[in-house]
């Protein structure tokens, strides 16, 4: 059962159960109703109460009936709201650790409400590009007011219930219970006393929706929240929304509004943006299982991690840990870097105690968590070491054979490497199964993306252990296979081609970024160019001469890089850079250059639209995105995605590169390569559909 039943006495209790937070599924819904007309035909109960099992009142909608008709099959929820505020006996909510979305609406059609203290109450369902669909719009106001409501429903963030009882004159909560342990204890007697009463006195049952509605500036604040609401919430149309939607219940009768709510959801529900949305609350769930590894597979207890390397990578790395609460010891070959390492850690933490951001008393204690060394033997107690060193395979070998002799049995051996591959790390050592790729984005301590790189022989326990590790360092893992670039860097090789190759034909830097960044990106290729910095990718370039020797790039990155234009740390890259600044200035420097090497190599410019610039741009993503799930190097779309998403800044509203490209229909991104394919300054080769692209496009599918 999804909810049981039991009586108490005189009060019929239905709880919730449906983990992991309660979800209001068919199943849930259907037993709520279940229990509502055996407690109302049973005379010897006087109250219900409804309250949650487990760790949640209820987190709202189950997410596994997202996009299925059960999620709209009777009794729908706002039929077992209507049931609950019918009920001829009182129905009180004892509400605790979580009550968010559809929960809160169940909550707010009960006609009493106890939470425990710390309660979190939300609202979230702006977060998914929608609006509460069950009454939130329309009850939540008359609860609390219309200011604050509106507050929680535009930003869709929580509230703890302590905070909500203060509001002046609220009606969303009755009282607070003691604690959360007394809850129930405490909600049975409520109901009995409020089921007595109503006994003796058969006086109407209160209702949310009774109360009155108004906000006293009305047009003129309306107004004031619209344009403050448009500034802030560009692409995305359901904050707009969701002002409507208070708006009309300050403005109609209580039907009206529920039925202008209805309409305004079901609207948002077809928008490209929630759709978007909706397949990023899914795919970052996805993102931990792994198909091979059960949930339940034992994992390794990491009470110390040690990196290796105090540079910018090593330093934001290890400040993830020491934020998490976990010892960290940071190894460095020189004392002066070990210096320079721990000192940029210090700035960037008492930038945050500047900021507000975080207490003096809070950097005390991360800091104590930080030891330095120069030797490797105090690294041997540490459960997991990463190393972040100079990104050559020569190098690697040199670190992880000393970690070899060094580490515990057990620890995992972890590295940072964002291109080489993890099984010839792991070979360097005696025990392979402990090696994991573990790819932190830069600026690390910020960048919420993790790429676990499983090699050949990484030990299902490792894997489990680092994604579980992930998560408490409030990551977001994506689990990749073994191939030069994993997911990230092999399909940003491709973007960064095809801008090299629009230089080529006639679009400057600027042109390109431009596009870039009105599509969504959150900067464009030659800015992303020189804040990474020039000189990596010109390393890449020169493996690839000897690796890969057909592979056809533009030269003009090559000629930057001889102009020792490397980007932002040089104060010149694509862009011009003035000191303690990183506003991108174009470059005359730059555009001599790139029309000279149009010259040496015979082209004549052309106009390029914008439109097409984003389509070559994109679309590269996608082929290689199809070549890569071909390859299993990714298990499904939505860690492509995921990784876009959080990693290079692919425009959220967009949900991805492959997610975008099911939108557009896979057809059309088919049809437009064949014509990518007929430019003689492209790579043809490069633009033949992946089969798995080729075949889904035939099929009319999405990717998964």
């Amino acid at each position: 059962m999804t909810a049981e039943y039991k009586v108490h006495g005189a009060v019929a209790v239905i709880t919730l159960n449906n983990p992991p937070v309660n979800g209001l599924g068919l199943s849930t819904r259907r037993a709520v109703i279940e229990g509502l007309n055996q407690a109302n035909a049973d005379a010897a109960v006087q109250a219900i109460v409804i309250t949650g099992a487990g760790k949640a009142f209820s987190g709202g909608a189950d997410i596994k009936e997202f996009g299925k008709e059960s999620a709209l099959q009777e009794p729908n929820l706002h039929t077992v709201i209507a049931q609950v505020e019918q009920s001829s006996k009182p129905v009180v909510a004892a509400i605790h650790s979580v009550c968010m979305g559809g929960g809160l609406e169940l909550a707010l059609g009960c006609h009493y409400r106890m939470a425990a203290p710390g309660t979190l109450v939300a609202l979230p369902e702006v977060k998914l590009g929608l609006l509460p669909g069950a009454g939130g719009t329309q009850r939540l106001p008359r609860a609390i007011g219309v200011e604050p409501a509106l507050n929680m429903i535009v930003s869709g963030e929580s509230i703890q219930s302590d905070m909500l009882v203060q509001i002046p004159g609220q009606k969303l909560f009755d009282k607070l219970s003691v604690s959360a342990q007394t809850l129930a204890a405490e909600a049975l007697i409520f109901a009995q006393e409020v089921g007595e009463r109503h006994v003796a006195g058969n006086e109407a049952l209160p209702l949310v929706r009774d109360l009155k509605c108004k906000h006293p500036k009305g047009d003129a604040y309306f107004g004031f929240v619209r344009n403050m609401v448009k500034g802030m919430s560009k692409n995305y149309p359901a904050p707009l929304k969701c002002v409507d939607a208070v708006e009309a219940a300050t403005k109609r009768k209580f039907q009206d509004g529920l039925d202008f709510e209805r309409e305004l959801f079901v609207n948002l529900m077809w928008t490209p943006e929630s759709r978007a949305l909706r397949h990023l609350f899914m795919a970052e769930r996805a993102t931990t299982k792994i198909a091979d590894i059960p949930a339940d597979t034992p994992v390794r207890n990491i009470q110390k991690v040690g990196v290796i390397g105090a540079g910018t990578m090593g330093g934001g790395i290890s400040m993830n840990f020491l934020n998490a609460g976990i010892p960290v010891t940071i190894l460095e070959t020189k004392p002066e870097a070990l210096e320079r390492g721990v000192a940029t850690i210090k700035k960037n933490y008492e930038a945050q105690v500047k900021k507000g951001k975080l207490k003096e008393d809070k950097y005390a204690q991360r800091m104590a968590l930080l030891s330095t060394t120069l030797s490797y033997d105090d690294l041997k107690d540490c459960d997991l070491i990463i190393e972040a060193v100079f990104e050559e395979l020569g190098v690697k070998e040199i670190v992880f054979k000393q970690l070899d002799a060094v580490a515990k049995l057990g620890a995992i051996l972890a590295s940072n490497t964002s291109t080489l591959d993890v099984d010839k790390i792991a070979a360097f050592t005696s025990r392979p199964q402990d090696v994991v790729g573990m790819h932190f984005f830069s600026p690390a301590n910020v960048m919420k993306l993790l790429e676990v790189v499983r090699g050949k022989a990484t030990g299902k326990d490792v894997m489990a252990t680092v994604m579980q590790i992930a998560k408490k360092i409030k990551k977001t893992a994506v689990v990749s296979g073994v191939c030069d670039g994993f997911i990230g860097n092999r399909m940003i090789e491709q973007y960064s081609r095809q801008a090299g190759f629009l230089l080529d034909e006639g679009a400057t830097p600027q042109q390109v970024d431009k596009a870039a960044e009105k599509f969504g990106f959150a900067m464009g290729p030659f800015r992303m160019g020189d804040l990474a910095g020039n000189d990596i990718g010109w390393a890449i370039r020169k493996r690839r001469v000897v690796e890969k020797p057909g592979m056809k790039y533009s030269a003009s990155a090559d000629r930057l890089c001889e102009l020792g234009r490397f980007g932002q740390k040089t104060g010149k890259g694509w862009y011009d850079y003035q000191a303690g600044k990183r506003d991108a200035i174009p470059s005359q420097e730059v555009l001599d250059m790139i029309d000279a090497h149009r010259k040496a190599i015979g082209i004549t410019p052309r106009k390029i639209s914008d439109e097409e610039i984003v389509q070559r741009l994109v679309f590269s993503l996608v082929n290689e995105g199809a070549h890569i799930l071909e390859d299993g190097i990714a298990s499904k779309s939505g860690d492509i995605d995921m990784v876009y998403l959080t990693g290079y800044g692919f425009p959220i509203y967009r949900g991805g590169p492959m997610h975008y490209a099911s939108e557009l229909g896979l057809i059309n991104v088919v049809q437009a390569m064949h014509r990518f394919a007929q430019n003689p300054h492209d790579d043809a080769k490069f633009w033949q559909p992946a089969p798995l692209l080729a075949r889904l496009a035939a099929e009319g599918q999405r990717f998964a």
